[in-house]
């Protein structure tokens, strides 16, 4: 008997490198999570004075003054002012940027901003490429042939010159709806990496669906009455879980790395809203071969590094552990 997704899951909890890819992950989401309350308010803080591109220090350099002043005045309470002190003692730790902004506060908020556009593209990727393969692959024929054509016509086309094209087309649109606000970058961003990463998951999808629809199960559903879109949703997305949760982890650094890509290009996320790749393209600004600001690319670099390798070896675990030739070579 071919081993079911208990043994998969099984089989992920038992890969070294998917429990440390997980664990590391799940680390760095927390840190970001639990620095929300100090970066939120303090990653614009800006200092043109000493604080400007100033290297890493125990020693806070902007006073707290400075940081205080950026309360409301309706929570300046105890509490408020304690943490101003907490965040104060923190915010020289990784160094400041050209404006004399705590890299601190700024890398915690970028790497959460860089999971969500890669998490919520992978999702839209996900929605898309499985709509798109499960209905070719359920009616067969024609429509078959018609919709993975498009496909064929879309991946002969460059990905990054895609991904630029579909968010200048999407950015009137998107300035008009959130009006200028940095939300709106993001939100283009998902849009843009999610509407182009779906091509590949149109395909497994199909490939899965075609073997799938000649099972006994689907013909009895078929013979009990059930339509196309029930039998798409009831009986053949549970077999596909596996495989989409494992496309979904592979994409995610895909969605992050053309953020980056972007980002450096100028057309990403945009000031003073940080991300990894926001925060790396500021830091190749700021080395050159008279001074060497390096804390501003080898901080945001090494997050974005630790942060792909997570992923990827999440990932890897996910398709060892769900796949078929895997599971048909160990469940008899």
């Amino acid at each position: 008997m071919v081993n079911g997704p208990s043994d998969g899951w099984r089989r992920f909890r038992k890969n070294r490198g998917a429990r440390a890819g997980l664990v590391t992950l799940a680390v760095l989401a927390g840190l970001g999570l639990a620095a929300l309350p100090f970066s939120l308010r303090w990653y614009n803080v800006q200092e043109l004075g000493d604080a400007v591109r100033h290297a890493p220090s125990f020693t806070p350099v902007v006073s707290i003054d400075r940081y205080l002043a950026e309360l409301d005045r309706a929570d300046a309470g105890e509490m408020t002012h304690r943490l101003a002190g907490w965040a104060h003692r923190t915010s020289s730790l990784l160094g400041h940027d050209d404006l004399g902004r705590s890299l601190m506060f700024r890398l915690w908020p970028g790497l959460l901003v860089s999971l969500l556009i890669g998490g919520a593209s992978a999702l839209v990727a996900v929605v898309i490429g499985g709509l798109w393969g499960g209905v070719a692959g359920l009616s067969g024929g024609r429509v078959d042939a018609l919709m993975m054509r498009i496909v064929d016509v879309l991946f002969a086309l460059p990905y990054i010159l895609m991904v630029i094209l579909l968010k200048i087309a999407l950015d009137r649109p998107m300035t008009a709806i959130f009006h200028g606000a940095p939300l709106g970058d993001v939100v283009l961003l998902v849009l843009a990496i999610g509407g182009v990463s779906w091509l590949t998951m149109a395909r497994v999808v199909r490939g899965q669906v075609l073997s799938l629809k000649s099972q006994p199960f689907i013909e009895a559903a078929r013979a009990a009455g059930a339509g196309q879109t029930r039998i798409l949703l009831r009986h053949i997305a549970p077999h596909l879980a596996g495989t989409i949760t494992v496309y979904a982890t592979l994409v995610v650094p895909q969605a992050i790395l053309q953020e980056s890509f972007l980002s450096y290009l100028g057309i990403g996320i945009r000031q003073p809203l940080p991300s990894l790749g926001r925060l790396a393209a500021d830091g190749v600004q700021a080395v050159n071969t008279f001074v060497s600001f390096w804390w501003l690319l080898v901080v945001p670099c090494t997050a974005l590094v630790v942060t792909l390798l997570a992923l990827n070896f999440i990932g890897d675990g996910l398709r060892e552990a769900f796949d078929p030739k895997a599971s048909a070579g160990q469940g008899v």
